[in-house]
């Protein structure tokens, strides 16, 4: 499944209806410190850190990825359920990853604590947590 890895800028109609699905089952934790999947979007597309991963037209992955001066973060990662587990975030941190690196620097993922499946998962595939965002 060719999954293409995009920066949202100037995201359509239909991208931005793709967003809320995409966002409209994930947990609370997730979405924090946003009130909403709609506030997360408009922060992401305000400060242009929003990303995608796209299949034949339609966006089914997004997340923030804040590339600060001495790390890149990756926040708020979220995929579609219809399309879970077909390898769209492993995708989506594969390409964040390789971007990281050619800009000489180090992609982190921020996971809240609390979430041990996650930081565990993460740990499993050599991903680095960040500490703070």
């Amino acid at each position: 499944m060719p999954v293409y890895f995009e920066s949202a800028e100037q995201p359509s109609e239909q991208d931005l209806a793709d967003l809320e699905k995409i966002y409209a089952d994930a947990p609370h934790w997730l979405l924090a410190p946003y009130a909403n999947a709609a506030a997360l979007t408009e922060h992401g597309l305000n400060q242009s850190t929003l990303v995608t991963a796209r299949f034949n037209s339609r966006l089914l992955g997004a997340a923030l990825l804040d590339k600060q001066a001495d790390r890149w973060l990756l926040s708020h990662l979220c995929v579609r359920e219809l399309t879970r587990n077909r390898g769209v975030a492993r995708r989506l941190v594969e390409e964040a990853t390789r971007l990281a690196g050619e800009a000489g620097l180090i992609l982190q993922v921020v996971i809240p604590n609390d979430q041990l499946e996650l930081v565990q998962l993460a740990k499993k595939k050599s991903l680095v947590i960040a500490t703070h965002a």
